[in-house]
């Protein structure tokens, strides 16, 4: 088994960035985000609402037409051209690469090649090796398992099971990629980097979007510390990874109080849960 290191709320605290009377939508981080399709429109929705409600300056979305619309729809201040920014999310509800189309292609890639972080989800996890940046990769179980098949590290899901603390550093030295391995359990990996484990969440976070949730979280932290990951690559990208689960997993306790919650339960409660924070790092 290997030794991780247990991420606390006290941690998260120490990541989480307040704007200054001196910030602007700019300053506070600009994130790319390429995530649903056709087929699920609502990963998009669900992953640029969490951004929005982690803190982010500012969202600029690239889709198909039906996330799109209803992006727009949901968040009217998003915008949905090109443009700089200072990090991409990229792959949540998008299609594998067997399905993907020509349009869905280049907006994978574009984030891929853009020379700036990237958070990668289900539908992009084959293109890492693409990457221009430094990439933190979001998988379950089942779609590392995936991703590990024709490296030189393959596992079996048994094998991911049986350890997923050793699994995601296996992905995170064969990929080349700081890995956020979603479970119960949180683990997270990075080549040569300390182990973390994320413990703060609750049952009731295993539901349909949730996923896509963390990915906004995980997304808006990356774009707000996109300089400390300049400077610290993969192992600031760990240390968001592990703020990110952790944040996410304290908005649903929040949400659930206790009982069910659906996916967009989870955004509403971050700013408070953020504000929570905020208050008592002060």
């Amino acid at each position: 088994m290997t030794a991780e290191r247990e991420w606390t709320e006290d941690d998260l605290a120490r990541i989480l960035r307040a704007p200054g009377p001196d910030d602007d939508k700019y300053t506070r981080g600009v994130l790319g985000v390429a995530t649903g399709s056709q087929r699920y429109p609502g990963a998009a929705v669900l992953g640029v609402e969490a951004a929005v409600r982690t803190g982010v300056g500012m969202v600029r979305y690239l889709g198909p037409e039906a996330p799109s619309r209803l992006v727009l729809q949901r968040r009217p201040e998003i915008v949905t051209g090109a443009g700089r920014v200072q990090a991409w999310l990229v792959g949540s509800g998008m299609p594998a690469a067997s399905e993907r189309d020509h349009d869905d292609e280049l907006r994978v890639l574009t984030a891929m090649r853009a020379g700036v972080p990237v958070v990668a989800d289900a539908g992009a996890l084959d293109r890492v090796a693409d990457a221009k940046g430094p990439v933190v990769v979001t998988p379950h179980y089942r779609e590392l398992e995936r991703a590990l098949a024709d490296s030189r590290a393959p596992l079996s899901l048994d094998e991911i099971r049986s350890d997923a603390a050793s699994a995601a550093a296996r992905a995170a030295d064969a990929l080349g990629v700081t890995v956020l391995l979603k479970g119960s359990r949180t683990h997270i990996a990075s080549p040569g980097g300390e182990p973390i484990v994320v413990s703060l969440g609750t049952p009731w976070l295993a539901t349909a979007g949730s996923g896509d949730v963390l990915g906004g979280v995980l997304g808006a932290l990356v774009a707000g510390h996109s300089s400390w990951v300049e400077a610290r690559g993969h192992a600031a990208l760990a240390e968001l990874a592990a703020s990110a689960a952790a944040l996410h997993g304290l908005a649903g306790r929040r949400a659930s109080a206790g009982g069910p919650i659906v996916a967009l339960d989870i955004a509403a409660a971050l700013p408070a849960t953020v504000a929570e924070l905020l208050a008592a790092r002060r």
